[in-house]
């Protein structure tokens, strides 16, 4: 593993890909000041190691979470698909819906194996292996799993969702908000969300009223809204956003 400046992620072993999406680092130069990342919601949440801090689960957002990042740091995740989070860690994530929680205060056995005092490479280490325990005692809620590959389809509603899977739609409530830490409807925003990330980071000069129609918004009005509710910034501002910085070689005078 190198542990130069930036981020990367990576597949999991075969065994764990129903709950495990991806394990990732992310690396920040010590000889720069404080880097501001944002992180856009996603349904799922993370088991991750900070030098200098230890772990902490970042439970699933329901809009833009903004984190102050020192320089020099190090950061260890583990990314676990909606569904997967709340078996795993065995909480209701609807506890640490849009929180950061350190893990001691969750899961005090799991801290111990993850000190704040790791070199990156053993916390690598540490981390992927309790990712496997984890998911090994708390298989992922394959309900809610399909449940929320048939919400990725605009067209499909929570009613006809409870029809579909037999539930009522208090039943489905509770599974979703123990599972991924929310409601089926927002499951829905967040993955049309996602689409919207994936059109405007490829076509940032994509046309909005078009794309608002192709992905299933009203409106380009309700589009905006949208991903000023979930990224905290409306579209164009967000394409801009998207687009990688200009190398140092070429940004270079």
């Amino acid at each position: 593993m190198s542990w130069t400046e930036g981020y990367r992620e990576w597949l999991p072993p075969a065994t764990i890909r129903d709950s495990v999406a991806c394990y990732w680092v992310s690396v920040t130069s010590p000889g720069r000041g404080p880097a501001q990342a944002f992180v856009h919601p996603d349904g799922c949440t993370d088991l991750i190691w900070q030098s200098g801090r230890g772990a902490f689960i970042a439970g699933p957002d329901t809009g833009p979470a903004p984190m102050q990042i020192p320089a020099g740091t190090v950061l260890v995740g583990v990314r676990l698909w909606p569904g997967a989070g709340g078996p795993a860690f065995g909480l209701p994530l609807a506890e640490l819906r849009d929180q950061r929680v350190d893990v001691i205060d969750c899961l005090p056995r799991l801290a111990g194996q993850l000190p704040p005092e790791l070199t990156p490479q053993h916390a690598l280490s540490a981390i992927t292996a309790a990712a496997c325990q984890l998911v090994s005692a708390g298989p992922p809620d394959n309900l809610v799993r399909h449940a929320t590959t048939l919400l990725a389809d605009s067209r499909t509603t929570v009613a006809g969702l409870c029809t579909a899977l037999a539930l009522s739609e208090r039943q489905l409530r509770r599974r979703f908000d123990d599972a991924v830490g929310y409601g089926p409807k927002t499951m829905q925003r967040v993955l049309r969300f996602r689409r919207v990330l994936t059109q405007l980071a490829a076509w940032p000069q994509a046309d909005l009223a078009t794309l608002a129609v192709q992905l299933g918004y009203s409106d380009q009005a309700h589009l905006t809204r949208e991903t000023s509710r979930l990224a905290g910034l409306p579209p164009a501002a967000l394409a801009k956003a998207l687009q990688p910085p200009p190398s140092r070689a070429r940004a270079a005078p």
